[in-house]
């Protein structure tokens, strides 16, 4: 059984994947991430994998707070969940600047993210996560080694900020898998890969 890719991340309205703000503002997106369907969506998803990739930035964000989540008896049942998953699975982390990785679980790689990905698809596992990690997203797409996309569209134009989507990228089909309202008017879609 081929370990299945899946790229998670929520998107804005026109398509972004942070503001004008630069790489950290992402306050948009909090209302649509805390929401009941969001929370079990991302449980859906992320529970199959035994394998998170996450580019630096991710990587450094995630682990200033997911890590006591999973102690936090006020957080919600699926964030404490999701954070003993993400504490407890190994952790990928694409970085030219980083040499080691604080959290449990988690191996720094100056590689790139294709050729990794071809390397985990013959190791023993389960399926292969990315959270969030625009650049190792795109990478893995111009490469063609995601299998599903998984996309929270929130109902948001934030009018700068990165693109997931940047000209360039080879052309692909998809087919739409899953779609699930959520409480803050966010989507949470799942999309196929169309291989022929």
């Amino acid at each position: 059984m081929t370990r299945k890719v899946t790229a998670n991340i929520t998107l804005s309205l026109d398509g972004r994947v942070n503001g004008a703000g630069g790489d950290y503002d992402m306050s948009w997106i909090v209302p649509h991430a805390i929401t009941e369907a969001s929370r079990d969506h991302m449980i859906r998803v992320t529970s199959p994998a035994t394998t998170i990739l996450l580019g630096r930035k991710n990587y450094e964000g995630f682990g200033g707070f997911w890590p006591a989540v999973a102690d936090d008896e006020n957080a919600a049942p699926q964030d404490r969940a999701v954070s003993k998953w993400m504490n407890e699975t190994e952790k990928v982390v694409f970085s030219t600047t980083l040499t080691e990785g604080p959290w449990q679980n988690s191996r720094v790689v100056d590689a790139d993210p294709g050729d990794v990905v071809k390397q985990l698809r013959a190791e023993d596992g389960a399926d292969i996560i990315v959270l969030a990690s625009g650049s190792v997203i795109k990478a893995l797409l111009a490469a063609d080694e995601i299998d599903q996309l998984s996309i929270t569209l929130a109902p948001e134009l934030v009018g700068g900020g990165a693109r997931l989507f940047e000209d360039g990228l080879p052309g692909s089909s998809w087919r739409l898998a899953d779609s699930t309202p959520t409480e803050s008017g966010a989507v949470c879609l799942l999309f196929d890969r169309v291989r022929s």
